[in-house]
């Protein structure tokens, strides 16, 4: 029986992928060795797709519905890295249907081995050992190597070639758990990829505005300034709480979810498939509530983090960790009771490393249920009877961990057809050396001779909607308030204002108006209201990219200088970064180009993309761990329904909950 076009790849497909290449680049004869950067599942046309979709929904057997192509994605460089190509191999024909040479100035990122091979030779070149000893570090301690892609500055051109910016740092616990980014040193080696080559160390300045922020002005005995800040709990100082008591999360019948041909999932009218790939790791395709559709894809796109110090080399330090790194790659493997509680179910994922060898991913995903709270509530003025329901939620997440930052990425999905997206921030916070007693407006002191640079987080959120249908508009409504007038002689009137977006553009949030964003199918109305079925996005009011307009952070990101983007669909258009992010001068084929097509989007197949900010101006309570930052964004329906569609949730009673009061302490008033 042929795989669904929407189950995730697997070992044999990514080792056949792997061969397919191999024997394309024979008949070629143009590489004699290459590393393969990624394989992964390449999606067919949406135009292939959804007849399989719809056949599939309509319960049409599988023999009877439409052919849907194989293909994967296949990235690979020349061992230098220098020369890379991307291949679409087909499966069906063991083929190579498709394959593409970057071009000057488009770089491949760097594979799963390289890293450690980075810091293998960082840490053993003879120029940085010497630098090293320079410092008087205790013969028991450890220097630690974060090895972060060079960026890109107005200097920078196509033929700048791929390096490595890296950070260093010492720690002088034997322990293996002992926290590595307590202690920065000021010294930051630079490697050439393609030579594998320490080409020069710079100096990193150490000086405050005490100095007017002078180049290393004493930072000679860097270890005198080092107090350990540990996490682990082996080593931590405090003592652990003692008086919290155990929680536990108990489904007696079993999950109320079901799981079924590798990656489909069914849920309180919710039907959807969960996605696993390299690139944006978690997506959620094809997802339906009570037969009818919503979403044909939802995925974080892209996770961009540019920091606000100008001195050099920090003007570079801007990770693109969804286009460099890969999500899937950088996944977790999550633990049971710890990620998730309760009743989980986990779901795998197959990854490549350079060979073309297959690596498994496990427990990448896991999904259970939560209590939501109250999810409606009405007590009757007359009887004073109380009709209840508790909340229930689905939740799907993910947790990556990028050197120091690890993000917790979360669909959730509501019984009254919300959709939520929950981004959880947490890690270690990137550290610098400055000296000690010294400030910078760069950033904040949160240990002696640490400084927190100022930074940004943006996480951009690309949204496929086929709301009843794949022809849909994006519209803006605001909340209005109108002048006294004969109509509204008490001053108490306002009313909804909408505008249609007719062309691709970008919009910004606007909560003093209440600014909402509704996708909507004009074809399909509500038989009650008579507006358009449709769902709504609040946006997350959050401050955007704040690095200047010529700024080369700037051009490479500019995805994140608007909250909204609406354009029209093509096929692999699904980075807003851009394809090539890796030492990129500027976002090409981001969503910026998309938008700036200008192209219809009123009553056609588009996307939404939703940019949210975060913008970290560290203290010392995150330190050395960080306690979670939360965002979150709603899908919410709008005109979607004729009534609450969580009305038929069941009454919660207690004999199906079984709470258990806590005995009350008896006091005296005397």
């Amino acid at each position: 029986m042929r795989r669904h076009p929407l189950q995730n790849i697997t070992a044999s497909e990514i080792r056949r992928a792997a061969d397919i290449v191999r024997r394309s680049i024979k008949s070629r004869g143009n590489l004699t060795s290459i590393r393969f950067k990624y394989i992964m599942f390449h999606e067919p046309p949406k135009a292939l797709l959804m007849p399989y979709l719809d056949a599939e929904s309509d319960g049409i057997p599988v023999e009877s519905r439409p052919f849907v192509p194989r293909l994967v994605a296949v990235l690979y460089a020349d061992e230098s890295g220098r020369e890379g190509f991307e291949s679409i191999v087909s499966l069906d024909t063991d083929t190579e249907v498709d394959v593409i040479k970057l071009l000057a100035g488009q770089q491949v990122p760097n594979d799963g081995g390289q890293p450690q091979q980075f810091i293998q030779t960082i840490l053993n070149d003879s120029s940085v050992l010497a630098a090293i000893s320079k410092l008087n570090l205790p013969t028991s301690a450890t220097v630690y190597c974060d090895p972060w892609s060079y960026g890109a500055d107005k200097f920078s051109h196509a033929d700048t070639p791929a390096q490595i910016q890296a950070y260093l740092y010492v720690c002088t616990s034997p322990h293996p758990e002992s926290n590595q980014y307590a202690f920065p040193l000021p010294l930051s080696p630079v490697l050439d990829i393609a030579k594998n080559k320490v080409i020069r160390i710079d100096t990193l300045d150490t000086g405050g505005v005490e100095d007017g922020m002078k180049h290393n002005t004493g930072y000679e005995t860097p270890p005198a300034n080092f107090q350990p800040k540990e996490y682990h709990r082996d080593l931590l100082e405090v003592p652990v709480r003692a008086d919290l008591k155990p929680l536990h999360v108990v489904q007696p019948e079993g999950p109320s979810f079901a799981v079924s041909n590798g990656n489909l999932v069914q849920w309180q009218k919710w039907r959807f498939r969960v996605g696993f790939h390299y690139r944006d790791g978690l997506a959620i395709h094809d997802i339906r509530y009570d037969g009818r559709k919503v979403f044909y894809r939802l995925s974080l796109s892209e996770i961009t983090v540019p920091y606000g110090d100008p001195r050099a080399p920090y003007h570079r330090k801007q990770a693109f960790d969804i286009g460099e790194a890969g999500a899937g790659a950088c996944s977790n493997v999550l633990g049971l009771g710890c990620d998730c509680l309760g009743l989980i179910q986990y779901f795998d994922g197959w990854l490549a490393d350079e060979n073309g060898e297959a690596r498994e991913a496990r427990n990448v995903i896991c999904m259970h249920e939560q209590d939501s709270g109250i999810g409606w509530k009405h007590t009757s003025r007359q009887t004073g009877v109380a009709s209840i329901t508790r909340g229930r939620t689905l939740v799907l997440q993910s947790i990556l961990t990028l050197m120091n930052y690890d993000y917790i990425f979360a669909w959730i999905f509501h019984q009254d057809g919300t959709v939520q997206f929950e981004i959880r921030a947490t890690g270690i916070i990137s550290t610098a050396p400055i000296e000690k007693g010294k400030h910078s407006p760069w950033g904040s002191i949160i240990a002696p001779g640490v400084l927190a640079q100022n930074h940004q987080h943006f996480f951009c959120l690309r949204i496929d909607p086929m709301i009843d249908g794949t022809r849909n508009t994006l519209v803006q409504e605001e909340s209005v308030a109108l002048p006294e007038t004969e109509e509204n002689p008490f001053g108490n009137a306002w009313t909804v204002q909408t505008s249609v977006f007719e062309k691709s553009t970008f919009a910004d949030a606007a909560p003093e108006k209440n600014r909402v964003f509704k996708i909507i199918n004009e074809s399909h109305r509500n038989r009650i209201s008579g507006n358009p079925v449709g769902y709504k996005l609040v946006p997350v009011v959050s401050q955007m990219l704040l690095a200047g307009k010529s700024s080369v952070t700037r051009q490479r990101a500019r995805f994140a200088e608007h909250h909204i983007w609406v354009t029209r669909y093509r096929d692999g258009e699904l980075w807003a970064g851009g394809r090539w992010t890796e030492q990129s001068v500027k976002e090409t084929n981001g969503v910026f180009d998309h938008a700036a097509r200008n192209e219809d989007v009123k009553d056609e197949d588009i996307v939404v993309w939703h940019t949210i900010g975060l913008t970290h101006t560290p203290t010392p309570e995150q330190f050395p761990v960080m306690g979670v930052e939360i965002l979150s964004v709603s899908l919410k329906p709008a005109h979607f329904f004729e009534f609450n569609p969580a009305l038929d949730v069941p009454q919660s009673t207690q004999a199906i909950n079984k709470s258990v009061q806590v005995e009350r302490t008896s006091t005296s008033s005397c």
